[in-house]
């Protein structure tokens, strides 16, 4: 019966069930944001000086949001000409951010191998009630550890 204890009790279970869980997503989704302002000031610190509003600086903040790109892409994303990106890149590349790889024959792709690891840890957490992979085996596939 719809109005019987044993229905509201139910129902309170279910309520409590889902606040936990909108909590519990909030929590991960404020950590993943912290991690991600972490690595950008890593970044910039890796980089040393950077100019406001220079393709290195607006690529750093677009990176997170794609960590793959090619340097036609990348200029598109970050609305700056093709040689300023290329040359963005490049230091981005030297600086450890950024890690070139091949896509096709001639393509040069270029990836953000960090965020792609706080993306990874993200989704390893996601797969498992408690938060952590080593504590309880997920249900699914995750992806491995770097």
């Amino acid at each position: 019966m719809a109005h019987s204890n044993a229905a509201h009790e139910a129902v309170n279970q279910w309520v409590a069930f889902f606040a936990k869980a909108c909590r519990r997503a909030a929590e991960d989704a404020l950590a993943f944001e912290a991690r991600v302002a972490e690595l950008k000031a890593e970044w910039r610190r890796r980089l040393g000086r950077i100019r406001s509003g220079s393709a290195a600086e607006r690529l750093i903040e677009r990176l997170p949001g794609a960590p793959i790109i090619t340097a036609k892409s990348a200029a598109t994303l970050i609305e700056r000409s093709f040689q300023s990106t290329n040359s963005a890149i490049g230091r981005l590349e030297e600086a450890g951010v950024l890690a070139q790889f091949t896509l096709g024959r001639r393509n040069r792709a270029f990836e953000a191998p960090e965020v792609i690891d706080v993306f990874a840890m993200l989704e390893r957490q996601l797969a498992v009630p408690a938060g952590d992979t080593r504590v309880s085996p997920p249900a699914r596939r995750v992806p491995h550890r770097r």
